[in-house]
């Protein structure tokens, strides 16, 4: 499961980030209350989102920091099950981070790294760095690659030649992952894109050849159903999505998925009238800057894996 969480913020004051709007004297007015709510409203979510029992992995975006995941996993009914963290604090002026939980009955990390350009150094970096995970799941192994890239705020166009720079690099990465092992590397890639998979710098990160792994885009078809996970002006658009390597589709044996096993997350208490625009639009915790109290701006994204 993969879920941009809307600015999951605790109360305090952190003097090295710029999180003063989200603070009990700040802009949001953000206070203990709100942020319990918060806290109980992602655990449901999660909760519902795997049925029967929580999903193995989740990987989050906008996450301020290690305490809220520690909060969300120990304080609430999750911490009835055993999981890990994987988190560091990224060079997002903001500090909002990249980041992953997963269930140790079930995955094992067995390895992280945080990608940034490498022609860029720490302090040219302002935005999110991209997590890689390498899971041991069953038997086999996934690697997994979780994305928040810059935002489109100011345009379709604003940054896209920061969202350029980091497909390619992710590409760059994948190409090295498969030629480090073998064509058969099962390669999962989530993440809040900011563009959708109709645009340029999607296409270019799922670009295939004959000499690369290729990369299947399953969000692609929900895309052009209309399905989305995130709605701009009236309009759902599928920005947070679910990218694989083709070895991981052709499997037989191992891990695997197919194309049909990977939805937007949508039930009715993740949604409300859309009070602009005809339709539904997610339950939001804040329009703007009034406080609603409720998820999020964006729906989860869920993809199953089985086993062969």
């Amino acid at each position: 499961m993969f879920y941009n969480v809307e600015n999951l913020f605790d109360i305090y004051d952190d003097s090295v980030k710029d999180d003063n709007d989200f603070l009990p004297g700040g802009l949001m007015r953000w206070n203990s209350v709100r942020y319990e709510k918060k806290i109980a409203s992602l655990y449901k979510t999660i909760s519902a989102a795997g049925e029967w029992e929580p999903p193995a992995v989740v990987a989050f975006c906008e996450i301020e920091n290690r305490k809220v995941l520690e909060d969300l996993i120990f304080g609430t009914w999750l911490s009835k099950y055993k999981w890990g963290i994987v988190h560091e604090e990224s060079p997002d002026l903001r500090g909002i981070d990249v980041c992953l939980i997963y269930r140790k009955d079930v995955a094992e990390a067995i390895v992280y790294k945080y990608w940034i350009p490498a022609e860029k150094t720490k302090g040219e970096f302002t935005s999110r760095s991209i997590l890689y995970t390498k899971l041991a799941i069953k038997n086999d192994t996934l690697h997994l690659i979780v994305n928040h890239w810059p935002s489109r705020r100011g345009g379709v166009l604003a940054r896209e030649d920061s969202r350029l720079e980091i497909a390619d690099m992710v590409r760059n990465k994948v190409d090295s992952i498969s030629k480090a092992g073998s064509e058969s590397a099962r390669i999962l890639i989530v993440g809040d894109f900011n563009c959708t998979p109709d645009d340029v710098e999607i296409r270019r990160l799922a670009e295939n050849n004959s000499n690369r792994q290729q990369l299947v885009n399953m969000s692609e078809g929900l895309s052009k159903s209309g399905s989305g996970s995130y709605r701009y002006q009236g309009t759902w658009e599928m920005i947070d999505q679910i990218i694989v390597s083709r070895s991981l589709l052709d499997c037989r044996k191992g891990l695997f998925t197919v194309t049909d096993l990977v939805k937007v997350f949508k039930p009715d208490f993740l949604l409300m009238k859309d009070p602009k625009y005809p339709g539904l639009v997610p339950f939001s915790t804040y329009r703007g800057y009034r406080y609603q109290g409720g998820f999020s701006d964006h729906l989860p994204v869920i993809v199953d894996l089985g086993v062969r």
